[in-house]
């Protein structure tokens, strides 16, 4: 058996707006995981630099004390930057221990409970003939799922007129591919309380797979009479980063699908709680991931092994990823081959990913500031992104 205690701790700030960590054993075994948020990514790099003289010298198959330290260990806890930070950590961690045991991820939290999981991608594009496009694309590759934005920017209350103009892109979806093609709608946060019964009223007939953050979290007791109003399948997550944030969420049962991300809710250790919380509620899962190829594959991991896992995001292709793509950093791409729709479980140890590191030290040269774009209405009050 190898020495595993963590000898090293390597930060790999990249384009187009990733970071990634590699942890290395004494043994020489090496952990890879992606702690970042978008538009913080240099804010976690330093949070995770902190966190290290908790990690120099333990043992990294201890990945459950080194949580609850990480977690527990300062006064303050939870937030987006902490959990953010604890997340690539422990990625990393569970990477080390399948290799170090050579099996991959998903047998050590239990084994799988299916063979595959399907899959969707994000389409854009502010004019419905873009969206026609991307998405014909997407259906190419295939995919059988897509998400898109349902609105820009959009006033506190607004206009009929951008009411209307909301439901052209999902029209043109469903009147060229019908329901062979599954469309998510992601509300983003951008609609307040007084709009968004009246949006759904607008779509509801072209029947999307599910309404996403039809309010932003911090406002999550409006859903009580959102989820009260619609049949169209509830969801949200991506801005909460723990167990205890989506505790009142589940128990209230406003939602249908919740949506925690691997790289902000506590990595692999944390969403599996989360999801098997959900699944005593007997609400469904798919986790958020606009991001690189070490968050998703940790995503799939959790996915294999949880019964309410119902489809995963992946940013392959994403209008964010200029220059870089995800599967740019990875040496081996066909982890991720989509296969009618789905991925097949992973066979390699670990994450089952090998990151190209040559590309990274290329990327790290590059390295990135990304920020989200600050959005106004047409007075010069803030808008929502």
């Amino acid at each position: 058996m190898g020495d595993l205690k963590i000898e090293r701790i390597e930060l790999f700030k990249v384009p187009p707006r990733w970071l990634f960590i590699k942890i290395t054993t004494k043994s020489g075994i090496v952990g890879w995981g992606e702690p970042v948020i978008e538009g913080k990514a240099a804010t976690v790099e330093a949070c995770v630099r902190e966190m290290e003289q908790y990690l120099i010298g333990r043992n990294a198959n201890e990945i459950e004390d080194i949580w609850q330290v990480l977690y527990r260990g300062g006064f303050y806890r939870g937030g987006p930057i902490l959990m953010s930070a604890i997340s690539g950590i422990d990625q990393a961690l569970w990477d080390i221990k399948g290799k170090h045991l050579n099996v991959p991820v998903y047998e050590l939290l239990g084994g799988a409970v299916r063979k595959k999981m399907k899959m969707y991608c994000w389409i854009g594009g502010d004019h419905p003939e873009v969206v026609l496009e991307q998405a014909q694309e997407k259906v190419d590759a295939g995919y059988k799922a897509v998400k898109m934005n349902a609105t820009g920017e959009l006033d506190w209350v607004a206009s009929i007129r951008d009411v209307k103009k909301v439901v052209d892109n999902i029209k043109l979806l469903r009147e060229t591919f019908g329901y062979d093609l599954d469309v998510g709608l992601d509300f983003h946060g951008r609609v307040h309380k007084p709009m968004v019964k009246r949006l759904i009223d607008e779509l509801a007939d072209y029947e999307p797979l599910f309404i996403e953050e039809p309010v932003l979290s911090e406002n999550n007791e409006a859903l009580k009479h959102i989820y009260a109003y619609t049949s169209i399948p509830i969801a949200t997550g991506e801005r909460m980063f723990s167990r205890w944030d989506f505790k009142a969420l589940l128990h209230e049962g406003v939602v249908d699908i919740i949506q925690p991300d691997l790289s902000h809710a506590g990595g692999i250790s944390e969403v599996r709680r989360i999801a098997a919380m959900a699944e005593a509620y007997d609400i469904t899962l798919a986790p958020h991931c606009p991001l690189g190829p070490v968050s998703l594959a940790s995503a799939l991991h959790v996915d294999f092994v949880s019964a309410n896992a119902i489809i995963q995001e992946s940013s392959l292709g994403i209008h964010y990823n200029k220059g870089f793509d995800l599967l740019d950093y990875v040496l081996n791409p066909e982890a991720f081959e989509l296969e009618d729709g789905y991925v097949k479980l992973f066979d390699r140890p670990g994450l089952g990913i090998e990151m190209n590191e040559e590309k990274l030290l290329e990327g790290q040269e590059i390295g990135h500031n990304w920020a989200n774009p600050i959005w106004r209405n047409k007075d010069g009050n803030f808008a929502e992104w």
